[in-house]
């Protein structure tokens, strides 16, 4: 069985009246049950030089089961901390929802539901090639302008 653990620590000495300090660790897996997740996408890197927006992981390009438990992480590897990524849900030719900017040296690590979704919200097959692809739950990213990024991420799902 696969153990994947996610941890994060928040500190600040001086964010509040009291010091901060938090830390919390996670195991990722699969849907209701404590076994681990066992699947990967594999670390990928995409250069990204352009204010348009576009698919970085596609719903439908994946081996994502619908319905089962997936993590991503996306983290922006620039070091200027005015150049930004906006991550978005939804397709890219769409309108997406954006879910927030990661700027120079940003990371996130969020659940993600892969499925496409009928026009009633009904899950429908991720292998009928996205026929309801307007509707899908891709991944989307735009930068804020055309200086080339390196975009890394990555899927741990069952």
């Amino acid at each position: 069985m696969a153990t994947t653990t996610a941890t994060i620590t928040l500190a600040s000495a001086d964010i509040a009246d009291n010091a901060l300090s938090i830390s919390n660790t996670m195991t990722m897996t699969t849907a209701g049950t404590t076994t681990g997740l066992t699947e990967t996408t594999g670390l990928a890197r995409k250069k990204i030089a352009s204010g348009t927006e576009v698919d970085l992981i596609t719903a439908f390009n994946t081996d994502v089961t619908a319905l089962k438990s997936a993590k991503v992480y996306i983290k922006n590897t620039g070091t200027a901390t005015d150049k930004y990524a906006t991550i978005g849900i939804g397709e890219a030719a769409g309108t997406p929802i954006y879910i927030g900017r990661l700027y120079g040296g940003d990371w996130m690590l969020f659940p993600w539901n892969a499925v496409l979704v009928d026009a009633g919200g009904y899950a429908e097959s991720l292998t009928d090639g996205g026929g309801n692809h307007a509707n899908n739950h891709d991944i989307t990213i735009k930068m804020n302008d055309a200086t080339e990024t390196v975009i890394e991420y990555m899927v741990f799902f069952e």
